[in-house]
Order: structure tokens, then C-alpha cells, then sequence
């Protein structure tokens, strides 16, 4: 069950993040039924992505991230959400992202509404 919860917190704040940022939009989908599922798989694949080679990135990269306190995060989180639209472009449905920069506010929108959500829902809590 916190896989799925993890993947619909994703799937809102990537829509939030789209509704807010005219570089950062959902392809494919007619109406909002579709819109919906769209956007749900593009959570899951973030969801993938984040387990899978976020960690690998994040490993490679412990020297930056020790030399900017942390900082280094914002990127990683913004690479892998150009990796995810990537990913889901290759597809008639996906997600857009402009340029890097558009990738890196995108990334700092969706890592703030993931947080209050998972705060809310208690989604990280200790079992």
C-alpha cells in the first residue's frame, strides 16, 4: 500500500507542478479520464525511476553532494525528472519538459507538494 500511496502523491504533485509551470506539461489524452491514467503512469514510472537510479546517482555523486551541503539534490531530482519524461515521450503520451531549468523548478514544486502531502497523509510515518 505505500508504494501506491507514494505513486499517487507523485501522480498530484506532478500534476500541481504542470499547472504551474507553462514549460512543464502532460502529452496525450482527450479527456480527463485520460488525463488521469496518464498521469498516474507517469508517476509510476517516476516512482520507478526514483527507486532504481536515483540511488545509483545519488552513490556516484556523494562527493558533490557533500561539497554543496545538499544542495546537489535539486539537480539529481531535476535529471531524473527529465529522465522520466524522456521515458514516457517515447510513447503518443508523456510528459514535456522544455529545458533544464524548467526541469530543476519543476523538481523543487513536485519535491514541496510530495512533502506536505506525505506529511498529511502520513505516508512516511514508522510502522
Amino acid at each position: 500500500m505505500g508504494f501506491v500511496l507514494r505513486v499517487i502523491i507523485n501522480g498530484i504533485a506532478i500534476w500541481f507542478a504542470t499547472l504551474l509551470l507553462s514549460g512543464l506539461e502532460i502529452v496525450g489524452g482527450a479527456d480527463t479520464a485520460q488525463q488521469i491514467g496518464i498521469i498516474a503512469l507517469i508517476a509510476l514510472v517516476f516512482g520507478i525511476i526514483n527507486a532504481i537510479v536515483k540511488p545509483v546517482v545519488v552513490l556516484i555523486s556523494l562527493p558533490i553532494y557533500i561539497l554543496t551541503l545538499g544542495l546537489f539534490t535539486l539537480v539529481v531530482n531535476a535529471l531524473m525528472l527529465m529522465l522520466t519524461a524522456w521515458i514516457t515521450e517515447q510513447t503518443d503520451w508523456g510528459l514535456r519538459v522544455d529545458s533544464f531549468g524548467t526541469a530543476v523548478i519543476g523538481a523543487l514544486i513536485i519535491s514541496i507538494v510530495s512533502f506536505v502531502l506525505s506529511v498529511l497523509t502520513g505516508a512516511n510515518r514508522d510502522r
